[in-house]
C-alpha cells in the first residue's frame, strides 16, 4: 500500500509539476507581452520563439524537483517543505533556462542573432515564470494535501491493517500508522500470542486474539494489510503469517526488528537477488553531491569577493586592538574523520588555551577580547571559514566540525555521533538554526544533525541558509 500510495503521488505530483510550470512559462509571457503592465522598448517578440522553450521546462521541472527529495516518498511533509521544495526547484530551472538560452544565442544561432536580440528570452519573463511557478506548484500540493485528508477523514480509501506482535517494534508500527492518516491507513488492532494484560486497549485498539487465529481474524476484521512485527527469535512465527497472508489474498509488510540500529535513512539494496538492508544510507551521494559543491564553490566565491572590503576593515580593528593574529587556525574533524584546519577570525586574546587546555567557550569568558565579543554574538568570526568551503574542507550547510579533542570524548559518551561524520562539515547548519550550538545540549545537536543527514535535500539546505540569516541576531548561546 505504501508502495502504490507513494507512486500514485509521486506520478501525480512530477506530471502536475511539469504541466503547471509550462502553463506558467506560457502566462508569464502574456503577462509581460499582452497585458498593459509592462513596456516592450525591443517590440513583442512571437510567441512561437518562447513556444520553443516549453517542452524543455516540463522536462526540466521534474527533473529538479526529484534533484533536491521532493518525490521522496513515504517522508513526511509540511507545508513549508513544500514551499522551499517548489522555490528552489523553480530557481533551478530559471538557471538552467537562462544558460541554456544564453549559449544557444551565443553559441548556436550566431552573431546576427545576438545584433538582433533574436532567440532572447525576457529576463522579466523568467521572473514572472518564476513567481508564477511557485505559487502554481505549491498549491497544487495544497490542494492534493487538503483532498487526501477530506477523503481518509471520512474513511474513503482507507486500508484496515492488522499488527502482529504486542512489544515495542508493533508498537512503534502503529504509532506511525496512527499519526500519519494521509498514509491512508485504518488500524485495525493487534494478534499475538504472548500479550500481556497491559497490551490491550494500547491506544484504544483491540487485541484480537492468538497468532494461530490469524486467518479467521483477517476474514472477520475485513483486513487489507498485514503488518509483521515480530521479535527476530519468533521468525518461525513470521513465517506461518506470511503463508496466512498468502492463502488469504491480502499484502503482508515485515517491519524487521532492527530499529534499534538503524541511525539515518534505510535503503534495501540486492546482491545479485540477495536482499541487503543498508542501515546507514545517506542521501547527499552522487549527483547530488556534485551539484552541492558546484553551489558551495560559486558562493563562497562570490561572497569572498563582495565580503574583501569589510574583511580588511575587521582584520584592521582585530590588529589595533589586540596583539597577535588576525586569523586562528585550528585543527577540526571533517568528512570520514578527516583533519582540516579550520579559519576563524581570532577573537581571543593570543594563546588563551596555554594553561587552560582545550575547554568550551562560555558566557563573559574573559578569554575573548572586546572586539571578539562582538564577532562571535553575531557569528561573524566563522566568516572566513568561507575559504575552507571553497577548497572543500568544508559545505555551506551540514553539521558544524568539531576539534579532535572533544570528538573523542563525545564519540565514547553520545550514541551515533560519528555519524554526523558522514556528511561534510558545514558552515551552518539544522542544529544552529535551532539555537543548538556552543556549550548546549550535545544530545541534542547530534539529534540535529542526524535529521539533517537523514533529511537532505536543496530545499533543506536552502532553508537553512535562510533561517540563518534571519536569526543571526537572535542567537541565545552565540557568545
Amino acid at each position: 500500500m505504501i508502495t502504490r500510495l507513494s507512486r500514485r503521488l509521486v506520478t501525480l505530483h512530477a506530471v502536475t509539476d511539469s504541466l503547471l510550470c509550462m502553463l506558467a512559462f506560457a502566462l508569464a509571457y502574456f503577462v509581460r507581452f499582452e497585458l498593459p503592465l509592462f513596456e516592450a522598448p525591443k517590440g513583442q517578440p512571437p510567441f512561437a520563439q518562447y513556444l520553443v522553450l516549453i517542452p524543455f521546462i516540463g522536462i526540466l521541472v521534474p527533473l529538479a524537483f526529484n534533484l533536491q527529495g521532493a518525490y521522496r516518498l513515504p517522508r513526511i511533509r509540511t507545508r513549508v517543505d513544500d514551499f522551499f521544495s517548489a522555490l528552489v526547484s523553480n530557481v533551478m530551472v530559471v538557471v538552467v533556462g537562462l544558460l541554456g538560452t544564453l549559449y544557444y544565442q551565443v553559441y548556436v544561432a550566431g552573431a546576427q542573432a545576438q545584433a538582433t536580440g533574436a532567440y532572447e528570452v525576457s529576463r522579466l519573463v523568467w521572473l514572472l515564470y518564476l513567481v508564477l511557478s511557485i505559487s502554481l506548484t505549491y498549491a497544487s500540493r495544497a490542494v492534493v494535501r487538503i483532498e487526501t485528508k477530506r477523503r481518509f477523514d471520512a474513511g474513503v480509501g482507507l486500508k484496515r491493517v492488522l499488527i502482529a506482535g504486542t512489544g515495542n517494534l508493533a508498537r512503534h508500527v502503529a504509532d506511525k500508522l496512527l499519526e500519519h492518516r494521509e498514509f491512508g491507513f485504518e488500524v485495525a488492532g493487534f494478534v499475538d500470542d504472548s500479550a500481556g494484560a497491559d497490551t490491550a486497549g494500547y491506544r484504544g485498539l483491540p487485541l484480537h486474539g492468538r497468532i494461530a487465529d490469524t486467518g479467521e481474524i483477517i476474514r472477520r476484521e475485513r483486513i487489507d494489510q498485514l503488518y509483521v512485527a515480530l521479535p527476530l527469535e519468533e521468525h518461525v512465527k513470521m513465517l506461518g503469517l506470511i503463508e496466512v497472508a498468502n492463502r488469504e489474498c491480502i499484502d503482508v509488510k515485515i517491519a524487521p526488528d532492527i530499529l534499534h540500529v538503524i541511525a539515518l535513512r534505510a535503503r534495501l539494496e540486492d546482491l545479485d537477488g540477495v536482499p541487503l538492508i543498508n542501515i546507514n544510507d545517506v542521501p547527499l551521494q552522487g549527483l547530488n553531491s556534485l551539484v552541492k559543491r558546484i553551489i558551495d564553490i560559486s558562493v563562497s566565491a562570490v561572497v569572498l569577493v563582495g565580503l574583501a572590503l569589510p574583511f580588511a576593515v575587521i582584520a584592521a580593528i582585530i590588529r589595533l586592538t589586540s596583539p597577535g593574529p588576525v586569523f586562528y587556525r585550528q585543527e577540526r574533524m571533517g568528512l570520514d574523520r578527516h583533519p582540516f584546519m579550520v579559519l576563524k577570525f581570532r577573537s581571543m586574546y593570543n594563546d588563551a588555551e596555554r594553561e587552560t587546555g582545550p575547554v568550551w567557550t562560555r558566557e563573559n569568558d574573559p578569554r575573548v577580547t572586546p572586539v571578539g565579543r562582538v564577532l562571535r554574538r553575531f557569528s561573524i568570526d566563522e566568516l572566513p571559514q568561507l575559504w575552507n568551503v571553497l577548497l572543500g574542507d568544508m559545505s555551506l550547510v551540514g553539521p558544524r566540525p568539531e576539534r579532535p579533542f572533544f570528538v573523542e570524548q563525545f564519540r565514547e559518551r553520545v550514541p551515533q555521533y560519528m555519524l554526523r561524520h558522514k556528511v561534510k562539515s558545514g558552515l551552518t547548519g539544522w542544529a544552529q538554526v535551532n539555537d543548538w550550538r556552543g556549550n548546549t545540549s550535545i544530545e541534542k545537536r547530534i539529534e540535529c544533525d542526524l535529521y539533517y543527514i537523514e533529511n537532505w535535500s536543496f530545499a533543506l539546505d536552502f532553508k537553512i541558509l535562510w533561517l540563518t540569516v534571519v536569526r543571526v541576531f537572535f542567537h541565545r548561546h552565540a557568545y
